[in-house]
């Protein structure tokens, strides 16, 4: 991608952002920047990455004491990182969209683009495989992969894993009511992470936005508030902008 609208400013608040130095109330902002921007999405992760095999290679080179306060610097600095770009990565709106209470746009699938091509960021064979195709235009037959897979799977944390997976290419595609009800499918597995529990409620919030089920999507939003965790203010700041529509 050409960069033709440069914004050192931005460029300032996300290197500050990396290196722990901004208050909540900024990275908040930097927040709000981001979501409607893909340029700098994308420069973010970039330099994250970057960041990251930096820090790696200092580790490597530095003994001793130093080395230890080094290495445990870099598991706070990526710390940040899994949690920012975590949250960006489903809060991925496009660049026209302004509408801060607009559900998300697209979903994203854990993918990374680079000169040589893609590679998926998971583990799960079934899950990489799925991602795989969809990204390389074959949706349905990434939706008939994990279909299969549901049919015969009986771990809560796969169901859940497989759902959401499911949920999300149909939501890039505009299925939101089968979305919905995968995503559903996610939030009712007992025994799953949080974090697994967390992503369900919040995607399932912007499917029923979609739909313009506001009720349900307020509901989804407050379970995914009360969790506590990575989306907890922003689904905050989406319970605001509804409680104001009914007022």
């Amino acid at each position: 991608m050409i960069q033709n609208n440069l914004n050192k400013d931005l460029e300032r608040k996300i290197d500050l952002y990396l290196n722990g130095r901004l208050s909540e109330e900024e990275i908040d902002n930097l927040w709000v920047e981001l979501i409607q921007d893909g340029y700098y999405l994308d420069y973010m992760k970039s330099v994250a990455n970057l960041k990251s095999i930096i820090e790696e290679k200092r580790e490597s080179q530095t003994p001793g004491v130093a080395k230890q306060i080094r290495k445990y610097a870099g598991y706070v600095t990526a710390a940040a990182v899994v949690i920012f770009v975590g949250v960006l990565g489903v809060m991925n709106y496009s660049t026209t969209n302004t509408d801060p209470i607009s559900p998300i746009d697209e979903i994203g699938l854990d993918i990374v683009r680079s000169g040589g091509g893609v590679s998926v960021n998971v583990s799960n064979e079934v899950i990489k495989k799925a991602v795989q195709l969809a990204a390389d235009g074959s949706t349905q037959e990434a939706k008939d992969l994990l279909t299969t897979e549901l049919d015969t799977e009986e771990d809560p944390a796969l169901i859940a894993e497989f759902s959401i997976t499911l949920g999300s290419i149909q939501y890039n595609l505009g299925e939101y009511e089968e979305a919905a009800s995968n995503f559903k499918i996610a939030t009712e597995q007992e025994g799953i992470s949080e974090s697994t529990l967390e992503k369900g409620y919040w995607l399932l919030a912007n499917s029923y936005f979609q739909l313009d089920q506001l009720d349900e999507a307020k509901t989804a939003f407050q379970s995914t508030y009360d969790l506590d965790r990575d989306y907890s203010r922003i689904a905050k700041s989406y319970i605001n902008a509804l409680n104001s529509m009914d007022d």
